[in-house]
């Protein structure tokens, strides 16, 4: 299903209680004509007085455990696959924030970084607090590679997304690895 099916569902899912609640309000004050029948047919009100002591915790239970797995099915709704958790928040000059997720700028700095020719694959990592965040930087290198060249990518890669992101690195922990030739 799309986004706006699930908003469309989840909208028409909540005007439904919304009604089945109000109209149970508007009952249980006597505002709607023919209020003093039971909203209940003979046999469940004859079962609902059978079980007195039980039948009110029995629909307390039921509605704790539909409530727990709507919280669950909302919490599912909610999640996106491939989406990572963490997010940077930049206050501007006063006027909003801007969020960014923290995969969107990883990858980001991945690509920079696969941009050297002596680098076949990288993987980054970003830690702890938005302003002042550490930087796992992992790379695996062709064996004909320069070290120096490629360090001074990475070091410039990292200076570049330091600069464009508006955050200085605490940490930064860069792992380089050396395929083996064969």
């Amino acid at each position: 299903m799309s986004n706006a099916a699930h908003r469309l569902l989840w909208t028409v899912v909540a005007l439904l209680l919304t009604a089945l609640g109000g109209t149970g309000l508007a009952v249980s004050l006597g505002r709607l004509p023919g209020a003093d029948s039971p909203l209940l047919g003979a046999g469940p009100l004859r079962w609902w007085r059978a079980g007195t002591p039980w039948s009110a915790l029995a629909v307390v239970v039921g509605g704790v455990l539909l409530a727990l797995l709507g919280q669950r099915l909302l919490a599912r709704e909610l999640r996106a696959p491939g989406r990572l958790a963490g997010t940077l928040v930049h206050g501007g000059d006063g006027g909003g924030r801007t969020r960014v997720a923290s995969g969107v700028l990883t990858g980001a700095l991945e690509r920079d970084l696969l941009r050297e020719p002596g680098v076949r694959r990288a993987r980054v990592l970003l830690t702890g607090p938005t302003g002042r965040p550490d930087f796992w930087v992992e790379v695996q290198l062709d064996p004909r590679a320069g070290t120096a060249a490629v360090r001074a990518h990475v070091d410039a890669a990292v200076r570049r997304f330091a600069a464009t992101v508006g955050c200085r690195p605490a940490h930064l922990d860069v792992t380089a690895r050396v395929d083996a030739e064969f």
